[in-house]
């Protein structure tokens, strides 16, 4: 077990973490018929953090989306990127019928993790949110092809952090504290259909109109960001969006 849970800070050790998740559950089948890469990606570590976004231990995708280790309190971290290209459309994706938690669902530009990797893990706000941008930058180029010169990490505005818990099915599920960034910039794609298989430019009306469409399928991340501040966030885009940057306290949905 001590190979799962491992300490990223240092007066934190193993056994504090264990005390922590006690039954931590990693079934050897769980990812049993899954699409082989999205498999391969399972094994990434994610940062562990308690629920001031603390990081506590790290864990594998796999272990960390498992809703009987969700349902324990295991909490890890996140980011979301919101991209606008310079008529202020937000692009969106569906995410592939591949992946493991939410296939299939629209979501924002693109949602991923951290990891436990040096300069993507951060124990204070600035450090952290400078590990989220470079994650940010990282799997943009993973998912859309967007080359790192096309989103400077100078250019990623953080505005707040979102702590939320959400079932995909009864096995997988997440339960983060999520990064909210924006950036500006028009970008060249180059679409993984391993993990996007659709994507489209919306303006906020066209967005709205796709949330009363029957057959779309949101992320839930994504409907809890737009149900509260997403539109206001939007119109202030270039003019007033700094009195919402940086944002210390999270937000709990």
């Amino acid at each position: 077990m001590s190979t799962t849970l491992t300490e990223t800070h240092p007066a934190i050790t193993a056994e504090n973490i264990l005390t922590l998740f006690p039954e931590i559950d990693a079934p050897g089948d769980a990812l049993s018929g899954y699409d082989e890469e999205q498999i391969r990606l399972m094994d990434e570590m994610c940062i562990v953090t308690d629920e001031n976004d603390l990081p506590i231990g790290k864990a594998s995708k796999k272990i960390c989306h498992l809703m009987t280790n969700i349902d324990k309190g295991l909490l890890h971290r996140a980011f979301s990127v919101f991209l606008f290209n310079d008529k202020n459309e937000l692009l969106l994706q569906q995410r592939a019928t591949e992946k493991i938690t939410f296939p299939d669902m629209w979501t924002n530009t693109c949602c991923s993790h951290p990891l436990s990797v040096a300069g993507e893990t951060g124990s204070n706000l600035p450090d952290s949110i400078a590990g989220a941008k470079r994650a940010a930058q990282r799997k943009l180029d993973h998912e859309l092809g967007i080359k790192a010169e096309q989103v400077p990490i100078e250019n990623f505005r953080f505005l707040t952090r979102i702590h939320y818990k959400a079932p995909s099915d009864g096995k997988w599920g997440e339960h983060e504290i999520d990064y909210i960034l924006f950036i500006k910039a028009n970008v060249d794609l180059n679409i993984n259909p391993n993990e996007i298989q659709d994507t489209a430019y919306v303006t906020a009306d066209s967005l709205k109109a796709m949330f009363e469409d029957p057959k779309l399928k949101f992320t839930p991340w994504f409907k809890l960001i737009c149900n509260s501040m997403l539109f206001e966030w939007w119109a202030s885009l270039d003019n007033g969006l700094e009195k919402y940057l940086n944002e210390e306290e999270i937000r709990r949905m």
